[in-house]
């Protein structure tokens, strides 16, 4: 679930894939707060929220043959910011795709998305909306690892549990 690009390191720029993960997994509850003041930028739709249906393929043990593992509903749309021509700059194209039937969190995605290829707006969006959900991403990972810690089973073979092997794998001469 979680891709290479999730611990993107200190010092790395920051990459449109990099966010555009981000952006796809954030909640509404955290879009909405960051997002609030640039709700009022004009912005015309490209394609606006539409709902579908898309495969997903796994392999398994991650090596071996791809097959389809079935259907997930994803939303997606996209918009341009600034066709107005209000502040001088010109128009960004903003896409998201996210997993379920949110059209509130796609539109908030895709105006984050336009603003985030914005220099002016870049440093200030990472502070108040990427490192949020970073937080909130890394919070629910931990909580997944502590209830999966919480069902581990540790098997001991008969040997080694009668002391007969000790930790170099040879039987001990008594």
């Amino acid at each position: 679930m979680f891709q290479a690009f999730d611990n993107s390191g200190p010092g790395r720029p920051l990459s449109r894939a990099h966010w555009m993960a981000l952006l796809a997994r954030a909640p509404v509850e955290i879009l909405e707060p960051a997002l609030s003041e640039h709700a009022a930028l004009s912005a015309r739709w490209l394609r606006a929220p539409e709902t579908g249906l898309m495969m997903v393929q796994g392999r398994a043990g991650g090596t071996g043959e791809r097959f389809n593992l079935g259907e997930v509903t994803v939303t997606r749309c996209a918009l341009r910011v600034g066709v107005d021509g209000d502040d001088g700059a010109d128009p960004t194209v903003g896409v998201a795709y996210v997993l379920g039937r949110s059209h509130r969190q796609v539109r908030l995605a895709a105006l984050a998305d336009a603003l985030l290829q914005d220099p002016a707006h870049q440093a200030a969006l990472d502070t108040s909306l990427l490192d949020p959900i970073r937080q909130h991403l890394a919070q629910a990972q931990s909580a997944r690892q502590v209830s999966a810690a919480s069902t581990r089973v540790d098997f001991f073979t008969v040997a080694r549990e009668s002391g007969s092997i000790n930790d170099d794998g040879e039987e001990d001469q008594e």
